[in-house]
C-alpha cells in the first residue's frame, strides 16, 4: 500500500521533523516499509501556468498547431503543439526552456520547420496522473507564469508499506490510521477529521433500507442529489495517482479517496437505479456482471446488496455494472458498511476476485467508522461541489456491536515483560496518543481499547505491552542479560524418535533429507502416471493443482526423485512429514506423521539387492531405537504407484507400522527407464509407541562354541525362524541368515546357528540332537534340506 506524507500531514503537524527518519521509525515500530521511498516532484522543474493566446493550424501537418502562449513574461512564447484539445484562452502546464521533466531537459528546437520554445504538457508528462489524451486543462483562475508546484501539491514523499505487516491492523489501511501512528512517534497531537454534522438531516425521510442477513454487521446510507461536478479536483487526483489508483469520475474518485484516507470502503449507487436497499443472500446460484464487465457466478453463500430483489453489488467486493456511477449521474445513494470478515474472504476466494475494498473488509473493520466516513464524505463533497443537496436522513442499521475491551494490569506487569523501567507518565502518554482510554490508580492501570483496535487486534494484556514498547522504541532498550529460571524439559517420545531416525539415516546410510508441502500435485502425479486419490480437498481452491491433500508421502517423493534423477546414478532420500487419511469422527482431519524413504539406483546389481538394502535400513532403525526386530507380510497393492506383487507390510510386535515395496513399472519407467526404485513408509507415531525392548547382557562363554550351517529349501525365512524359536534351546546363542541361493529347484536359505555352553565344551551329540529336531519339525512343513 502506497502512502503520501502530504496526506498524513493533513492530520498531524510534522513541521521541523526529519520525514525520512520518521518513516524509518514507523518501519521499526509499526509496519514494514519497502526499500524504495519516492520523492515525487523532485525531478520536475520550470513548469508554469501558461495561457494560450492564439492557435493556428500548421500549414504542412494535420495534427500540429502553432501556438502563442503567455507564460508571464513580456513577450508571448512560440510553441508547436500536437495536442487535440488546444483552444484559445485555455490555461495549461508549460515547460519553459531549461525546464526538467524527469530525465528530459527542454531546449529550443524546430518542429516541422517552426520554432518551438518550450512544451505544453499533459498530466502524465509532468507525472501527476496517467492522463495523456491532451495537454493539461487548468481551471483555476491563477496568474500566468505561476509555478505549477505552487498551484498543486506535486512535491510529496511517497512510501510503500508491506500489506502482510498490516494483516492484524485494520486501522492502518487508511492514511488517518497511519497519521495516528506518526503522531504517537513524533509526540504531536492528532487532528480530528473535519466532518459534517449529519444531525442536521434528521428531519428528512429515511432511505428504504433493510439488513436481511447477519453477515452484514452495519449498513449506513444517505441520499444526495444535484451533484454537478464530474471531474475531481486536481489535488485529489494527484493523491489518488501517487497511491496507485486511477481517476474515474468525481463520485467514484471520492469514494476511493475516503477508502485511502480512512480505510473505510464506500460505494455510490446511481439513485435512478437503486430505490429499495436490501442486504441478503439468495437461495439459488445466479450470474452477475460486476463493474469491470466480468460475468461472475454467485452462489448461495455470497452476500449481495440488492434493489429490492435485484442484485446491484457484491457486498464488500465490487458493485454491479447496471448501477454504476456514470458521468451524467447527479443523484446518488451513498453506502458505508461493514461485513463479516470471514464471509468476505471466502467470497473473494470463490470468485477469485480480490479488490482494494475486499482486502480491507477481510481485516475486520471497525463498524463505528461507517457514519464518520459518510460525514467526512459530505465535507469533501460540499467543499468541491457546494450546490449538492441531501434528500434523506442518515439511515443506519447496526446489527453487530463488538464488545468493549478493558484490560487491567499493574506497573510490575509492564516491568516484568519489558525488563526495563518505563515511567507511568510515559505509559499513559503513549497509550493515549494511540487512542486508548487510560485510568491510573497508583501503579494500577485500567485501559479501554478503542473500537478500531478491538475487532481482533488488542485482546490481552501482552498486546498493551507491545503497544508501549514499540512506540518507546525497541532500539532504546538497554542491552543486558535477563535473569529467569530455566527448567529442563523432557522432549516428547515421538520427537526423540524422529531425531534418532534422522541421525541414523543421515550418518549411517548417507541419505538426503528433503521437505515438501502436503498437497497432492495433480500435474506432477499425472506426468508420472499416478492417480490423485480421493481425499480431503481445499474448499474454493483457486489452483486445482493444489486442491487435494495427500494420503501418502511416497508419490510426493517419487516426484522429487524424478526432479533429481539426472544428477546422480544412485541416491536415497527421506522425509518425515504429514499426511491426512480422511476425517475423524469429530470432523477433524485424520492426520498422521510418516517417515518415507526412497532409494533410486541405476548401478545396483539387481532390484533384490536394492530392496534388501532398504530392508536393512528399517531393521537398523528398529534395532537401534527400539531394540526390536521387524517382520514382513505380503499384502496386495492398493495404490497406483505400488508394484502389484512386490509389496510387504512392516510389522513389529504384531503391529502394522507401514509398508515396503517396489515402484510400479509404469511409474518407474516415467521416472527413468533404466532405474530401480524402492520405497518404504512408516507411521512415526505408531513406531514411537512400540515398547522398547529390554537389553540383556550375558557373559560370553569361556569355552569354544560351535557353528552349524543348514540350507533349507524355502521362499521365506519366517517358518524357519518360528521353528527355531519353538525349540526353546538354551544352548542356541545366535541365529543368522548366512546366504540365499536360487536355482532351477527353487530358493534355498542358509541358516547359521551358533551354540555355546557357559561352563563346558559342547559335545557334537548335543548339537546334533537340536539340529535333527529342527529338520524334523520343518519337514512337517514341507521344508527340507537342500540336496548337495
Amino acid at each position: 500500500m502506497f502512502l503520501s506524507m502530504n496526506w498524513i500531514e493533513d492530520f498531524v503537524d510534522l513541521s521541523g521533523l526529519d520525514k525520512m527518519d520518521l518513516i524509518s521509525r514507523f518501519s521499526l515500530s509499526t509496519a514494514e516499509v519497502e526499500n524504495d521511498i519516492y520523492e515525487m516532484g523532485k525531478d520536475l522543474e520550470g513548469v508554469v501556468v501558461a495561457e494560450i493566446l492564439s492557435v493556428e493550424e500548421h500549414p504542412e501537418s494535420k495534427k500540429l498547431h502553432l501556438l502563442k502562449v503567455d507564460i508571464g513574461e513580456a513577450e508571448p512564447t512560440d510553441v508547436v503543439c500536437g495536442a487535440p484539445n488546444v483552444r484559445v484562452g485555455m490555461k495549461t502546464a508549460f515547460a519553459k526552456l531549461g525546464a526538467r521533466l524527469g530525465d528530459i531537459t527542454i531546449a529550443p528546437r524546430k518542429l516541422a520547420g517552426y520554432p518551438s520554445n518550450g512544451m505544453c504538457c499533459s498530466e502524465k508528462e509532468i507525472g501527476i496522473s496517467d492522463d495523456n489524451d491532451g495537454i493539461m486543462d487548468i481551471k483555476e483562475d491563477v496568474k500566468n507564469g505561476t509555478d505549477i508546484k505552487e498551484l498543486y501539491a506535486i512535491d510529496d514523499i511517497v512510501f510503500e508499506v508491506d500489506n502482510k505487516s498490516l494483516t492484524n491492523r485494520p486501522d492502518l489501511w487508511g492514511h488517518y490510521g497511519i497519521a495516528r501512528e506518526f503522531a504517537a512517534l513524533a509526540g504531536r497531537p492528532l487532528k480530528p477529521l473535519d466532518t459534517v454534522d449529519l444531525k442536521q438531516y434528521e428531519n428528512l425521510p429515511k432511505v428504504d433500507m433493510k439488513i436481511e442477513d447477519p453477515l452484514c454487521q452495519r449498513y449506513s446510507c444517505l441520499q444526495i442529489e444535484n451533484v454537478q461536478r464530474s471531474k475531481s479536483p486536481m489535488n485529489m487526483r494527484i493523491r489518488l495517482y501517487y497511491c496507485g489508483m486511477r481517476a474515474i469520475n468525481f463520485l467514484a474518485d471520492l469514494t476511493n479517496y475516503l477508502m485511502l484516507e480512512m480505510g473505510q470502503p464506500m460505494h455510490a449507487f446511481d439513485s435512478r437505479k437503486v430505490e429499495k436497499i436490501r442486504v441478503k443472500r439468495f437461495a439459488e446460484p445466479f450470474k452477475f456482471t460486476t463493474l469491470d464487465g466480468v460475468e461472475r457466478n454467485i452462489d448461495e453463500n455470497t452476500l449481495m446488496i440488492c434493489d429490492d430483489n435485484t442484485p446491484v453489488a457484491i457486498a464488500g467486493i465490487m458493485g454491479g455494472l447496471d448501477s454504476e456511477i456514470v458521468d451524467d449521474t447527479t443523484a446518488l445513494t451513498l453506502e458505508s458498511a461493514t461485513f463479516d470478515a470471514v464471509s468476505i474472504r471466502k467470497s473473494t476466494a470463490r470468485l477469485a476476485h480480490r479488490t482494494d475494498a475486499s482486502m480491507r473488509y477481510e481485516k475486520a473493520l471497525d463498524p463505528e467508522m461507517t457514519v464518520t466516513a459518510i460525514a467526512r464524505f459530505m465535507r469533501l463533497l460540499t467543499e468541491a461541489d457546494a450546490d449538492v443537496k441531501v434528500i434523506s436522513s442518515l439511515t443506519d442499521e447496526y446489527v453487530k456491536h463488538y464488545d468493549t475491551v478493558v484490560l487491567d494490569f499493574d506497573k510490575k506487569f509492564i516491568d516484568r515483560y519489558t525488563g526495563i523501567e518505563i515511567s507511568n507518565e510515559t505509559i499513559v502518554k503513549t497509550l493515549e496518543s494511540l487512542g486508548f482510554g487510560v485510568k491510573l490508580d497508583g501503579d494500577n492501570f485500567s485501559v479501554t481499547v478503542p473500537s478500531w483496535r478491538a475487532t481482533k487486534d488488542v485482546t490481552i494484556k501482552a498486546d498493551i505491552v507491545e503497544e508501549i514498547t514499540r512506540v518507546y522504541g525497541y532500539d532504546n532498550f538497554a542491552v543486558h542479560t535477563s535473569v529467569a529460571p530455566l527448567y529442563p524439559v523432557r522432549p516428547a517420545t515421538e520427537k526423540t524418535v524422529e531425531d534418532q531416525m534422522k541421525d541414523i539415516l543421515v550418518k549411517t546410510f548417507a541419505l538426503h533429507e528433503v521437505h515438501s508441502y502436503i498437497w497432492a500435485y495433480y500435474d506432477e502425479y499425472k506426468a508420472l502416471g499416478m492417480e490423485i486419490e480421493d481425499n480431503i480437498k481445499l474448499v474454493n481452491a483457486t489452483n486445482p493443482n493444489i486442491e487435494t491433500i495427500r494420503k501418502s508421502i511416497v508419490p510426493t517423493q517419487l516426484c522429487q526423485v524424478k526432479t533429481n534423477a539426472s544428477y546422480k546414478p544412485s541416491f536415497g532420500m527421506f522425509e518425515i512429514g504429514r499426511v491426512v487419511e480422511g476425517l475423524r469422527e469429530d470432523g477433524l482431519c485424520n492426520e498422521h506423521k510418516k517417515l518415507c524413504i526412497t532409494l533410486f539406483s541405476k548401478n545396483k546389481a539387481s532390484m533384490e539387492v536394492l530392496y534388501k538394502e532398504l530392508r536393512d535400513m528399517l531393521a537398523t532403525l528398529a534395532a537401534d531405537i527400539k531394540h526390536k526386530t521387524l517382520e514382513y507380510k505380503a499384502i496386495e497393492a492398493t495404490h497406483s504407484y505400488e508394484h502389484p506383487r512386490n509389496l510387504n507390510a512392516i510389522l513389529c510386535d504384531g503391529k502394522v507400522l507401514g509398508e515396503i515395496g517396489i515402484v510400479h513399472p509404469t511409474v518407474s519407467k516415467n521416472i527413468d527407464k533404466k532405474a530401480m526404485i524402492v520405497f518404504a513408509e512408516l507411521d512415526v507415531q505408531a513406531f514411537a509407541e512400540i515398547e522398547d525392548g529390554s537389553i540383556v547382557y550375558a557373559e560370553p562363554s569361556k569355552f569354544p562354541g560351535m557353528e552349524i550351517d543348514l540350507s533349507f529349501v524355502s521362499e521365506t525365512f519366517a517358518p524357519i525362524g518360528k521353528a527355531i524359536e519353538d525349540l526353546h534351546c538354551e544352548l542356541l546363542k545366535d541365529v543368522a541368515v548366512a546366504d540365499t541361493y536360487r536355482d532351477e529347484n527353487g530358493k534355498s536359505i542358509t541358516v547359521r546357528m551358533t551354540f555355546a555352553h557357559p561352563e563346558r565344551t559342547l559335545k557334537r551329540e548335543e548339537v546334533t540332537a537340536v539340529t535333527d529336531a529342527l529338520i524334523a519339525a520343518l519337514a512337517k512343513e514341507n521344508i527340507v534340506l537342500k540336496a548337495q
